[in-house]
């Protein structure tokens, strides 16, 4: 028997062509899923180092009011997001003189939950993949009992026996379970790349938005002490 998926799929029963149908739904969201996550690392990477690069020289002047305004014109960016919601809420801080907690503090705070945020951000649709591949080898096991099972139906009916007899059926009914392993294992390796990916970034985004956190402390450090010696003189 030659292997021709096309003349497989026709002699398949309808529930195997539906079952079949779902693998490759399965196949085609996984593959989609991953080539837009891809898209959105990559535009939010490229769009961070030039945020990265524009915001440098503000930090060192400490214009941070400049740059919250620049991080507003780079909405791909997580870095961008991450400091113009840490930098707003320190400057809000600033302004707030009755708190019990100093700017800083109320900058490190916001600054974990957006981080919580931008990492359920940074994960948007990672679930369909790994579920893609948990599920997808048993699936492709349901599609195979299915078409073994229409197989011996269709000895039963016909009154035949012997492998010649079963041979085709049970062939057919086997390409559901290396069908779901083939969208299965890429699947399982794209998950793992996705997660490579996004802990990179997260671990990035905490080295740096920790940098823009120590500048603020020792900013507050320095204007505190400087306001001491002008009340002591």
């Amino acid at each position: 028997m030659s292997f021709d998926l096309v003349h497989i799929f026709s002699t398949m029963s309808p529930l195997s062509k539906a079952i079949f149908g779902v693998l490759l739904l399965m196949a085609v969201l996984s593959i989609g899923v991953t080539v837009e996550r891809w898209i959105a690392f990559r535009r939010s990477g490229n769009e961070s180092k030039i945020f990265a690069q524009k915001a440098a020289p503000l930090i060192e002047d400490w214009r941070i009011d400049a740059v919250s305004e620049l991080a507003n014109k780079h909405q791909y960016s997580a870095l961008a997001r991450l400091f113009g919601a840490t930098i707003r809420r320190y400057l809000r801080g600033v302004e707030e003189t009755e708190g019990r907690m100093t700017p800083v503090e109320l900058a490190r705070n916001e600054s974990e939950r957006r981080k919580d945020q931008l990492a359920a951000d940074l994960r948007r649709g990672m679930s369909i993949v790994a579920t893609v591949g948990s599920i997808a080898p048993f699936v492709g096991l349901l599609g195979t009992v299915v078409g073994i099972i229409a197989a011996f139906q269709g000895i039963g009916a016909a009154g035949s026996s012997g492998m010649a007899a079963i041979s085709t059926g049970i062939a057919e009914a086997l390409v559901e379970t290396a069908f779901g392993l083939m969208v299965a294992i890429p699947a399982v390796i794209m998950f793992n790349y996705l997660t490579g990916r996004v802990a990179t970034i997260e671990l990035a985004l905490g080295r740096s938005v920790g940098e823009l956190l120590d500048e603020m402390e020792n900013h507050d450090g320095h204007a505190s002490q400087q306001h001491k010696e002008s009340a002591a003189a």
